[in-house]
């Protein structure tokens, strides 16, 4: 799948911020706490007996620390509807392998290093066939885009380095690859359920009618005829409308997005 620096260049247009939320997400050993801070804060932990009561982590500094990277990457999204779909899936189950792909999703929207690092490192591998991405391969990217970008210009070798490595972790805690030194690529085989929720994922947050365009549409983990040949499939019909023309494309939803989770999870 073709990648292009119309994407890159049209988000340094807007004014990019970037954060240490990979870092802290990165390094965040208790994945079950993204579900605590669907409802909770810290005012309403400390009022329900203390942060023992949720997770072994062991200071409120941390876990503080956490909440923000949490509610701020994960959990919002500038969609209401597709807010909804992420709360439902992470009350449903916060570390099934189904709800760590749209985690993914929706954190890339939120977090702008993220977006950038997915369409300069992992994606490239990804779609290229390689089976592995090194951790210095992140490095020479961030390097490269502290060049352009003021959040990253103040940013230390070590935090750099640290920066790298947190990221192809969290590609793992995210399920997209495995392994310990080197680390290996996992191409997720997305189920119906899941394909049908990409798909609407897709339509609320492209920007383009023609979704052939979409700077998302690489994240299907499909070449895009592949992706194409699937959503033409006759028992996707029930989800959605389909107007395909061989050069564009646009898809109108049937369910609303509050019932579409639960509904695909049933059908």
């Amino acid at each position: 799948m073709e990648i292009t620096e119309e994407i890159i260049n049209k988000r340094k247009r807007k004014k990019m911020h970037i954060n240490s939320d990979i870092n802290v997400l990165g390094s965040l050993p208790d994945w079950n706490l993204i579900k605590v801070f669907l409802s909770e804060d810290m005012v309403s932990i400390k009022e329900k007996g203390g942060i023992h009561t949720y997770t072994a982590i062991k200071t409120d500094k941390s876990v503080k620390r956490f909440e923000k990277a949490i509610k701020a990457t994960l959990i919002q999204n500038k969609k209401p509807e597709l807010e909804t779909i992420i709360r439902q899936a992470i009350k449903s189950n916060t570390t099934s392998a189904e709800t760590l792909i749209l985690l993914f999703w929706n954190a890339t929207i939120n977090n702008d290093l993220l977006f950038l690092l997915n369409d300069k490192v992992f994606f490239p591998a990804f779609y290229s066939g390689r089976v592995s991405i090194k951790n210095d391969e992140v490095v020479a990217c961030i390097k490269d885009l502290k060049e352009t970008q003021d959040d990253l210009k103040k940013w230390s070798e070590i935090t750099i380095t640290t920066t790298a490595s947190k990221y192809l972790t969290l590609l793992m805690k995210f399920g997209l690859m495995e392994g310990s030194v080197n680390k290996s690529i996992i191409h997720p085989n997305l189920s119906d359920t899941m394909f049908v929720l990409f798909v609407y994922w897709l339509t609320a947050i492209s920007e383009k009618q023609n979704l052939l365009n979409s700077e998302w549409l690489k994240y299907s983990f499909n070449e895009k005829q592949t992706f194409i040949e699937r959503l033409l499939q006759k028992k996707f019909s029930k989800y959605f409308n389909v107007v395909y023309t061989g050069d564009k494309l646009s898809i109108e939803p049937i369910k609303t997005y509050d019932s579409i989770y639960e509904y695909s999870n049933k059908s």
